[in-house]
């Protein structure tokens, strides 16, 4: 059974963020130049409201995507988080394999989402910390066993991401999820732009730089599974409601494919850029704990 059967993704072209506001949040709409609060918790309850998207493409105006302001991850309380990995095409013929058939998917929790210019802190003992420019896309509308065509209605909008990963615990097993998983990892933003002002089968510019250094350049249209093949093919198993996040996988240049490796170190500046969304810039903290890391005995 499908259950979208419209779309709340707005009619015209909007850039949303969720602010800071003291000990909370709210949603905010891009208004000539200004940020519109918009009386939602943040960016996921908005598109949560089945009003939500309309209220805010009342006050939306184009113009420059104001400055300024302490933003939270986009969507900073999605109830699912699901990554594809293995998904650009260039970067799977580059290391000699067939395109895969399905999507390569593992989760996140949301409590490992973090804002578009926060400190990631990880222990010195989660050696391999790496970074992941993604292209995410945020659901608008219920969506079960879905479609091709009823996965692109329900696309609320796009953002940036950085999974950033831990690689020693990341290959612990065949499962990712340790190394993914580490707590307010994954920046996401700074704005979610709506599907009519953006369209990343065209090809947006995706890129990172750790210390003005590039080291990833990609382009969106060489996903091997877009957005709503994603959607669609989650939705097939799991249902998915307004304002979950998927990431979508990220192009060649991770640390770990370098020779020698790299990590990231303390003090390094992750900057993940996406043509129409903005730049996440990350610093990058190593704790020094003085202890060993706990695995299981």
């Amino acid at each position: 059974m499908v259950l979208v059967k419209k779309s709340t993704q707005p009619e015209v072209g909007m850039r949303l963020a969720t602010l800071r506001r003291a000990d909370t949040t709210v949603a905010a709409v891009a208004a000539d130049g200004r940020w519109v609060p918009l009386g939602y918790r943040d960016v996921g309850a908005l598109l949560a409201d089945p009003d939500g998207p309309g209220r805010a493409r009342a006050v939306a105006a184009p113009g420059a995507v104001p400055g300024g302001e302490d933003l939270a991850a986009v969507v900073p309380h999605p109830a699912k988080v699901v990554c594809c990995g293995h998904n650009y095409a260039g970067h799977i013929r580059e290391m000699g394999r067939e395109l895969p058939a399905h999507p390569t998917l593992f989760t996140k929790f949301a409590d490992t989402l973090t804002g578009p210019a926060d400190t990631v802190t990880v222990p010195d003992w989660a050696e391999g910390l790496d970074w992941e420019a993604e292209l995410a896309v945020v659901v608008g509308a219920p969506l079960h066993r879905a479609d091709r065509d009823e996965a692109t209605a329900a696309i609320a909008g796009y953002t940036a991401a950085n999974d950033l990963s831990v690689r020693s615990w990341q290959r612990h097993t065949g499962q990712w999820l340790p190394g993914k998983a580490f707590d307010a990892t994954t920046p996401l933003g700074p704005v979610l732009v709506t599907p009519d002002e953006l369209d990343p089968a065209a090809g947006l510019a995706l890129t990172c730089r750790v210390g003005g250094e590039l080291v990833q350049s990609g382009d969106t249209a060489d996903l091997v599974f877009d957005a709503p093949a994603l959607l669609a093919y989650v939705s097939a198993f799991t249902r998915l409601s307004p304002g979950d996040v998927v990431l979508t996988g990220t192009p060649a240049g991770v640390g770990a494919g370098m020779s020698p490796p790299r990590a990231l170190a303390d003090g390094d500046v992750v900057e993940v850029e996406l043509a129409g969304v903005g730049v996440l810039t990350t610093p990058i903290r190593i704790e020094k704990t003085g202890t060993e890391h706990r695995e299981c005995a």
